[in-house]
């Protein structure tokens, strides 16, 4: 196990991956709003990858485009949530680079439904990485810099739960390894 890191360490890789990450994520809407069409793909690498601007009311696929002031109160809640953990012990790097990366990701997200248009509560998310992967028998997918960073960062939370991790850089002790030793 490696040596668990400080706590005002671990808030300080937290809070500058998500920066880092919220960043990255208006930089490159504002790039694609000042410079792709609005709704017309934007070949870059065949039929695997486009570029289509589009603004996005609902969740992923467009999903509960007349609820939009939920999914803005559940990603304030969420981000309040990661820094709760961080100000509560996360002392491990795995966690802290997890949790820094999908705090940048969904406070930009949070970012374009506070303050891009029709308003504040309502704004649309700008997307504009397409994957019309059809051809593979997937559905095709918009989303942007934002969405890569809460998807990867979320298998990498399952991960880390999965192989027993803890927020302090402790791992659970398998069960059936107890068993076997006859501790259990």
């Amino acid at each position: 196990m490696t040596r668990p890191l400080r706590t005002a360490a671990a808030g300080a890789i937290i809070a500058i991956l998500a920066v880092v990450a919220l960043a990255a994520d208006q930089l490159t809407k504002n790039i694609a709003l000042a410079e792709l069409p609005y709704q017309q793909p934007v070949p870059v690498w065949g039929d695997a990858l486009q570029w289509y601007l589009t603004r996005n009311p609902g969740a992923a696929f467009s999903l509960g485009e007349s609820v939009t002031w939920v999914f803005t109160l559940v990603l304030a809640a969420a981000a309040v949530a990661i820094v709760v953990a961080a100000v509560r012990g996360v002392r491990s790097r795995l966690w802290a680079v997890a949790l820094g990366l999908l705090l940048g990701g969904i406070l930009g997200n949070l970012t374009d439904r506070l303050f891009r248009e029709p308003g504040f509560l309502h704004g649309h998310v700008v997307d504009f990485i397409n994957t019309p992967w059809m051809w593979l028998g997937m559905n095709p997918a918009i989303y942007n810099v934002a969405d890569i960073f809460i998807v990867s960062m979320m298998i990498g939370v399952a991960l880390l739960v999965l192989t027993g991790v803890r927020l302090d850089g402790s791992r659970e002790r398998r069960v059936d390894a107890a068993v076997d030793d006859g501790e259990a």
